[in-house]
């Protein structure tokens, strides 16, 4: 027996009998505000915990040897798939293409509508020699003027070309460059053809209306939450022309997924510089991606909260939700018997 009654005796919630506890009305509606607003923390707190949690962190970037893949998703409104090329170059100077690089062209109607499809196959690996390039051109400007004209293939191309003008082409550019990892720029222009077959289609540099749409630019695959800033970018031009320049900052990332798969990946910043042209300009319209690499690799880990920090906010929000609805019943309960004035021999309240 005295263990018992040594138990009874620190027990903290000793029971009242039931002739002694009086229940109100205004004690029904304090408990059932309290039981809302507990189910209503208690679901906000589930929540809380079964949200993954990202954790960011930075360190030096030590890849080496490795390719850097460029998505490209972009629309060319009011240029034909015919005059437009897409070329790589890396801050040395040489033409990158790796072999497995796979550019795609759609044709597009007035309306939007594709109505044929084109692989580039002008995407070559080449040196980009200036001195050889000067005295290439230069022949090819010889060759030209001796000739005064075309060849019957460049007459048959100006008129496809003018006819697809004519008729409100686009062409739509998608696909995936894969170059070397350093700093470069690829860029989507005029500049395959001859700058004479291009003289007799646009009639000058300041008619080539390089309007365009970027509906993906992307340096890798997409992780939860990633935002790149030109997608969904629309530049038109109307009556002018000129070049478009986005600066890019490429930033390694790894995703750490909570399955510990990891996420190989890029962000990246953005600066955007456009250029008119004017009538004095002797270079061609084009739109440019100069990009460059930093040296911090982001690291970003997916993370659940623990279950024990679960159960402290829970006794916190339910425990503090009972002991207020307890303390306001009470003042209640008081305020409605001073006015009523009525003995009452009440207790304890649950």
């Amino acid at each position: 027996m005295g263990v018992k009654q040594a138990l009874r005796s620190i027990d903290a919630f000793p029971r009242a009998e039931d002739h002694l506890l009086q229940k109100t009305q205004s004690g029904a509606v304090v408990s059932i505000v309290g039981l809302f607003i507990m189910a209503t923390l208690f679901l906000n707190e589930l929540s809380y915990y079964l949200n993954t949690l990202t954790v960011h962190q930075m360190s030096v970037d030590l890849k080496r040897g490795e390719t850097l893949p460029i998505h490209v998703n972009m629309t060319f409104p009011s240029l034909p798939c015919d005059v437009l090329s897409m070329d790589a170059i890396d801050m040395s100077g040489k033409h990158e293409v790796d072999l497995d690089t796979n550019i795609w062209k759609l044709r597009l109607n007035s309306h939007g509508h594709i109505i044929g499809t084109e692989y580039i196959s002008d995407l070559v690996e080449k040196e980009h020699d200036h001195s050889s390039h000067k005295h290439y051109e230069h022949k090819n400007e010889t060759e030209a003027l001796n000739l005064l004209g075309f060849d019957e293939a460049a007459e048959t191309m100006i008129k496809k070309v003018k006819q697809a003008l004519a008729d409100g082409e686009g062409c739509r550019v998608y696909g995936v460059l894969d170059v070397q990892r350093v700093a470069g720029n690829f860029h989507v222009s005029v500049h395959g053809l001859n700058i004479y077959v291009a003289q007799m289609i646009f009639g000058g540099s300041k008619n080539v209306n390089v309007s365009h749409m970027i509906h993906d630019l992307s340096f890798g695959p997409k992780y939860p939450g990633i935002h790149n800033p030109l997608d969904g970018t629309n530049r038109i031009l109307h009556d002018t022309s000129g070049t478009f320049k986005y600066y890019i900052k490429i930033v390694p990332t790894e995703y750490r997924y909570l399955s510990k798969d990891i996420l190989t990946t890029n962000q990246y910043s953005l600066t955007e510089y456009y250029t008119p042209m004017n009538e004095f300009d002797r270079t061609w319209p084009a739109v440019y991606f100069l990009y460059d690499l930093s040296p911090i690799t982001v690291t970003i880990k997916e993370e659940r909260r623990s279950f024990l920090h679960l159960i402290t906010r829970l006794c916190a929000v339910l425990g503090g939700t009972f002991a207020l609805t307890g303390m306001l019943d009470r003042w209640m309960f008081r305020m409605i018997e001073s006015f009523t004035k009525k003995p009452s021999t009440r207790s304890i309240h649950k």
